[in-house]
């Protein structure tokens, strides 16, 4: 699925973020303006199209190149 829309997640963005956050497992900032999104689009570089590439943007912006997908937890 890498390269095929950018995946909103559910973390809080913050650019800075991960230059002070725990190796393992961070869970991201408790709160802020944008949301992650992960794994570059169609409309990236190859090298972008990976779930390690992270990004962000305003919660309530459109576009053609993200989407998300659908989870269940019990």
């Amino acid at each position: 699925m890498h390269g095929n829309a950018w995946q909103w997640c559910w973390d809080w963005f913050d650019e800075e973020y991960y230059a002070t956050s725990p190796k393992n497992d961070p869970n991201g900032p408790d709160s802020g303006d944008g949301r992650v999104l992960r794994g570059g689009s169609w409309f990236d570089w190859p090298l972008n199209s990976r779930s390690a590439t992270r990004g962000g943007d305003f919660r309530f912006s459109q576009n053609l190149y993200a989407g998300f997908r659908v989870a269940r937890t019990k």
